[in-house]
């Protein structure tokens, strides 16, 4: 986290709170959250005395074009990203993260000429800022792709591997990175699905995240489409990725919430991975 579902929240908090409001000053104290050679010198030349003009996000990107033909102000929260305007956090309760309010990891701030402050606050320093990012490499946004996108997103000009093995009975594993889990977290092409998001989608399908990605018959992609844009919706109006019903069983010993089986773990794509193995196929 933040996943897309929280990267929206900022960017609706940004939209009703930030837009229109003249750029006094930048901060910038943080040299390595600056990414794609940009320093702090660069940054009050390129900004102050613009404004933001507009919200815009593709996947987890958030995008802040400013006035007068001025670069759009991209802002990516890694794991661990909140953003506040005006001492209103876009989310309230991040997992993953510590929700303290300690002003040392403001990473990036705009300070407003009315005397307001838009800030990056990230404890872990896996976000960044850059000026004018390129979208040539992300994929549609998982939020409104479609069917048609998905089943592009999901094929390969290579031979799929051969179906991994299930987990050990401890529930240690690693899966390859051509799984199904995998492809629909690469944001080249879905952009805004993370991990907790990947295993409730897939877990509301009835797909098993191990399987080869482009092992889905039409019938199973289609059911993939549906949960992938439903689940994303329900997270928004819930309040962020952890509100899947996966979510609280995702620890040693949890239960399906569908059918009560024991749930199955390993590494997915390098990531931590929970799901069924009775109805997820």
């Amino acid at each position: 986290m933040p996943e897309l579902a929280e990267v929206e929240a900022y960017r609706r908090l940004a939209e009703r709170q930030a837009l229109g409001r003249e750029i006094a000053a930048v901060s910038a104290p943080d040299a390595w959250y600056l990414k794609g050679g940009l320093t702090a010198a660069d940054l009050p030349p390129a900004l102050v005395g613009r404004r933001l003009v507009s919200a815009d996000r593709q996947g987890k990107l958030l995008m802040l074009p400013t006035s007068a033909s001025g670069p759009v102000l991209g802002l990516r929260f890694g794991m661990s990203g909140r953003l506040i305007v005006d001492g209103t956090a876009g989310m309230d309760d991040l997992w993953y993260s510590s929700n303290r309010e300690e002003t040392r990891w403001d990473r990036f701030a705009l300070e407003f000429a009315d005397g307001g402050r838009l800030v990056m606050r990230d404890p872990r320093r896996l976000g960044g800022v850059t000026l004018d990012p390129g979208l040539t490499r992300m994929g549609p946004d998982a939020l409104t792709v479609t069917l048609a996108q998905l089943r592009q997103a999901l094929a390969s000009s290579r031979l799929p591997p051969p179906r991994p093995a299930a987990p050990a009975a401890d529930g240690s594993g690693r899966v390859s990175r051509m799984s199904l889990k995998g492809r629909l977290m690469d944001q080249s092409r879905v952009a805004g699905v993370g991990n907790l998001a990947a295993d409730e989608i897939l877990w509301r399908a009835g797909l098993d995240p191990t399987r080869p990605a482009t092992s889905l018959t039409d019938a199973e992609l289609r059911r993939l489409h549906r949960h992938l844009r439903s689940t994303l919706r329900d997270f928004l109006e819930r309040g962020g990725s952890h509100t899947g019903e996966l979510m609280p069983q995702r620890h040693r010993g949890g239960l399906c919430p569908k059918d009560g089986t024991p749930l199955l773990r390993a590494t997915v794509a390098t990531r931590t991975t929970w799901w069924c193995p009775k109805h997820q196929h």
